[in-house]
Parts: structure tokens; sequence; C-alpha cells
């Protein structure tokens, strides 16, 4: 029985969400999962083995831009610190036949030294948090952060496009959906127009929830909306029905007439597989974030005519997309471990 550690970065849900997309591919696997915070408890739910021990450092947003981000950094980088003692202890204990790390590169540091094969899976090549003088930081993480994936057995990128090197892109990783849409609508009671706002795993997307909620009231539609506020937010909002945290956003995703969410790569796939109409609103200054939007014809400053953009969704048709990526990415590691 092969046995791997699955390093999954917890800053956010989208890592988590197409990590376990990719496991759910597995035969003769014995999976470990090691992360943090609400990706630990999504793993836990769904009763995978999970490690955890991970706590990374919040982002700070205030009205939708992103502050201070050479903090930010700083702090990622004492984090990392941190991430390099675990999971080296935890490598030490499994011996794994393989280590795979959804963007955490501290597990993967430590596999190189070991000899252990490696799998990363990202959507980032560099980052672009900072500029100016405090970029030079930045800069040669990005130098170290390549030579890592150098290093790499293979790197999976959950995009389309040809191979190069060890970069293997297998196309967007989402969660399979075992049932129909008007299964999954009885199941919800969704029986009105539905739009799912959905805000990832952190407290940053609050103002987005503001937005949208108040633009949603201007609409005289026959909605209702359905708040997925995530493990991080406790405040009460009036005039919706809150989720809170869920394990199983997919589903509610295929099920909804329109997502309104912030620009994550993995929620964005997975409203493109399903065919959901959907409106991303990136934090300003989030470089993946504002990436992720351009390419879907969004902007930050879209949040100002929400309203307009919502009745345009809702009467936009619905196009399903599908999608082998998270088999795609199971055949190359179950191939790299044979």
């Amino acid at each position: 029985m092969n046995v791997v550690d699955f390093f999954s970065s917890p800053i956010g849900l989208g890592h988590v969400t197409r990590d376990i997309a990719i496991v759910n591919n597995f035969e003769n696997i014995t999976t470990n999962f090691v992360t943090g915070s609400g990706a630990a408890k999504i793993l836990k739910n769904l009763d995978f083995k999970v490690q955890d021990v991970y706590n990374p450092p919040s982002f700070v947003v205030e009205n939708g831009t992103l502050k201070n981000p050479a903090k930010w950094l700083w702090n990622y980088y004492q984090y990392y610190k941190d991430c390099k003692k675990i999971s080296q202890s935890i490598i030490l204990e499994d011996n794994p036949n393989l280590v795979i790390s959804d963007e955490d590169f501290a597990s993967l540091t430590n596999a190189q030294k070991m000899k252990i094969p490696t799998v990363l899976v990202t959507d980032v090549l560099e980052t672009r948090f900072t500029k100016g003088i405090v970029s030079f930081v930045e800069k040669k993480m990005n130098k170290s952060m390549l030579e890592i994936i150098k290093k790499c057995d293979i790197v999976i990128l959950p995009e389309n496009g040809d191979d190069q090197d060890n970069i293997k892109k297998v196309g967007p990783i989402v969660r399979q959906i075992k049932f129909s849409r008007e299964d999954l609508r009885k199941k919800f009671s969704f029986e009105k127009k539905i739009i799912v706002i959905s805000v990832g795993g952190t407290d940053t997307g609050i103002f987005l929830i503001k937005k949208a909620l108040e633009s949603i009231s201007k609409i005289n539609q026959d909605i209702e909306t359905i708040l997925i506020s995530g493990p991080a937010i406790s405040k009460k909002f009036e005039n919706v029905r809150n989720l809170g945290f869920v394990d199983n956003l997919h589903e509610l995703i295929f099920a909804a007439d329109l997502l309104i969410s912030l620009a994550g790569k993995s929620t964005i796939d997975e409203a493109n597989a399903y065919g959901t109409p959907a409106i991303f609103i990136p934090i300003k200054g989030h470089f993946e974030q504002e990436d992720n939007a351009k390419e879907e014809g969004f902007v930050f400053d879209d949040i100002n005519r929400l309203d307009k953009l919502i009745v345009e969704k809702l009467e936009e048709k619905r196009n399903r997309k599908n999608t082998d990526g998270a088999k795609n990415a199971s055949d190359i590691i179950k191939k790299l471990m044979n």
C-alpha cells in the first residue's frame, strides 16, 4: 500500500477542495492530509485522515482593499518557518512514498532534502504582493520558490495548455457532482431564483457580503439569497439564509441560479464547470484574485454596479463545461508512484 503525505495550504478553502477532488480518484493509496483552519474542518467532516497543525497568517482587508501586504509577507515567512519544523517531523514519522503539496513549500523543501519524490499542485508560479523597495524580499522568496518548483518531480497546474518540462497542465480541477440539479434543488429546498454568496475561509469577504445584500435588496424579483459565510465570519445578516460553513459548496453552486464570490481560482473553476452564471469580485491589491477576476471579465470596481450585473447574470444561460482535471492529476500521480 502506497502512503502519501498531502500538505494542503490552509490559506483559503480553494486548495483543499481541489485536493479532495484529486484524492477522490485515488485507489490503494493511503492519504494523510496536513493543513489547518477551515481546510482541516472540511476534511474532518468528510472523514479524511487529517492533522490540523497549520495556523496561517490573516490578510488584513479594509473596504475590499488589501492593507499592508509587506507585513503579511513577513508574517507568511515566519509561518513558513513554523511549517518547515512541523512538516519535517510529520514526514520523518510517516516515511511516505510521496509528498504532495498544494502551495505548501515548506513540506517540499523537507521532502526534497530527504530524497522523497514530490508533486506540487499550484496555480501560481510567482507572487506579486509588494511594490517598491520592500519588493526585493518578495523577489528573493520567488527565487527560492522557483528552485523548489524546479526540483519537483511533477508540478500540476489546474489550467488548459501545453506541458513544459516538469509542469503538467491538467485542466480545471473540480469536485464531481453525483446528483442532478433538480435533485439538489429539492434537497436544499430551492424554489425561487437562488443567489449564492460565498466568501471562502477567511473574514476578508465581509465587504462583498454587505454590498451584495444591499444590491439584491434593490432588485424586484422573487429571489432567495443563500449566504456561505465560512468558518471565520460570525456576524449576522438579515434577509438571507446563512448556511455558515459547508463542505459541499460545489453542490450549492451547481443548484444556484447565480453565484457572487471573491475571485478564488477553485470557486471560479467550479462555477464554470457546473455552468452557473457568476460574478467574481477580487480583493483590491491581491494580485492573484485580480488576475483571476480579469480572466472572467471582472475588476474590483464592478462592486459598484453589482445590482446591474446581478440582473444581467440572472438572465444568462447556463453553459456546463466538462473537465477531467481531477482525474488527469490523479492519473499523473498514480503513474509516478508505480
